[in-house]
């Protein structure tokens, strides 16, 4: 399989949910926490579980001090995406280094977060249920949008990378992706464009840099609510208001 062409790319508004619950501000030590050396403490003494704030302070396994965000608007809420990495990694990045992924619609997202959610629960085993698995789901997620202008690697056209495009099984279908995407971050890709797998005509962005992630602010909250079928899980979603405290300019 050849390796895809770089090109310049801009785009605006790209969807990325969030669980509300790691949405909000910014941890309570750095409130109480009077400066780094006090700050550094107090996270040791939480049990030093907190990936984001100890890449933070003193570098993490596959991102470095370097690269993180300061003093900018809703810089946690960006690190966080590249500090927190799944046990098996995501479609273009491993277990070690996590990435901004983002879709140009929010109906791509939606699909995304619905269909690992759905995989989740169907994993689950409950005895006293029908099926063995939770009848239902109800859970809610925050819309952050942002902005990338710069130069990303692009899977273009998308039928000679179909390898790294595979729906399932997940996670050994992403083994390729993987591959490619840590061959171009030691290169010193910024990321890639991509076809949306799970939402046709949608295409999605993993950026792997965080200071390409422009101008990151949430949009609104919204309710994910799962419902079991024969199969697996039908899915519903609607706007919920956001808590006056949740609320911030764009």
């Amino acid at each position: 399989m050849k390796e895809p062409q770089s090109r310049y790319f801009q785009g605006e508004n790209f969807h990325r949910l969030i669980p509300s619950r790691h949405s909000g501000g910014e941890t309570v030590l750095l409130a109480v926490a009077e400066d780094s050396k006090e700050l550094a403490d107090l996270v040791l003494l939480d049990g030093a579980t907190n990936n984001r704030l100890q890449s933070e302070l003193q570098g993490f396994i596959g991102i470095s001090t370097f690269e993180l965000l300061y003093g900018v608007p809703n810089a946690h809420i960006v690190n966080a995406a590249y500090t927190h990495p799944n046990d098996s990694g995501s479609r273009f990045n491993d277990h070690t280094r996590g990435a901004w992924y983002a879709a140009d619609c929010q109906g791509a997202s939606i699909a995304e977060v619905a269909y690992h959610k759905s995989k989740r629960l169907s994993e689950m085993v409950v005895p006293e249920q029908t099926g063995q698995r939770p009848p239902h789901d109800v859970s809610t997620y925050d819309d952050w949008l942002a902005d990338f202008q710069a130069v990303f690697h692009v899977l273009d056209p998308p039928e000679d990378f179909s390898p790294l495009l595979k729906p399932e099984p997940v996670p050994q279908c992403y083994a390729a992706s993987q591959v490619l995407a840590r061959h171009l971050l030691n290169e010193g890709s910024n990321g890639l464009v991509y076809p949306s797998v799970r939402y046709q005509g949608s295409n999605c962005i993993v950026c792997f840099r965080p200071a390409l992630v422009y101008h990151p602010h949430r949009l609104e909250r919204l309710e994910l609510t799962l419902t079991a079928n024969k199969t697996g899980y039908d899915h519903n979603v609607r706007p919920v208001s956001l808590n006056f405290s949740d609320r911030q300019p764009k």
